[in-house]
């Protein structure tokens, strides 16, 4: 089996000097490594082959038959790092709580922590006869979270 903190340190070594983030690494039984990287103005397929070609370079197919497949973390997709959630401050985001909540709103803050969404909701003051649009910060844990990914918008 292909050791995982093997492609971890392959794929940190080659992001060393760019401005690429790791995302995930994942290997299937039947080893199939799966390198996830992004960057805040996306990712390159030359630079996917680079990396692939990196990663390939130390590991012996002698030792280990393997597949190697090297991407983005995929548009639309929910986050996995704090790097995406700072690369989407001052965007739309969908949230889903773990209690079940479904959320859009502006992601205001993050930080090693946890973020800050901004929603907006509609509120009846008491003594008016309409109700008023009000903006409210969120904040969340990352663990009290089932995802949160970018919404796409074609507006």
């Amino acid at each position: 089996m292909i050791d995982k903190q093997q492609v971890i340190d392959l794929t940190n070594e080659w992001l060393a000097d760019k401005e690429y983030f790791l995302v995930d690494v994942v290997i299937s039984k039947d080893d199939k490594i799966t390198v996830e990287i992004d960057h805040a103005e996306g990712v390159w397929i030359e630079d996917c082959a680079d990396l692939s070609r990196h990663i390939e370079n130390s590991l012996s197919r002698e030792t280990e038959d393997y597949e190697l497949e090297v991407g983005s973390a995929g548009l639309g997709q929910p986050f996995k790092v704090v790097q995406q959630y700072m690369n989407h401050l001052g965007l739309e985001v969908e949230v889903l709580t773990k209690d079940g909540h479904k959320l859009k709103g502006i992601l205001k803050d993050a930080d090693e922590n946890g973020f800050t969404l901004t929603i907006t909701k509609k509120v009846k003051p008491e003594g008016t006869k309409r109700p008023i649009i009000v903006e409210e910060d969120l904040q969340f844990a990352y663990d009290s979270v089932k995802y949160t990914k970018y919404i796409i918008n074609f507006k």
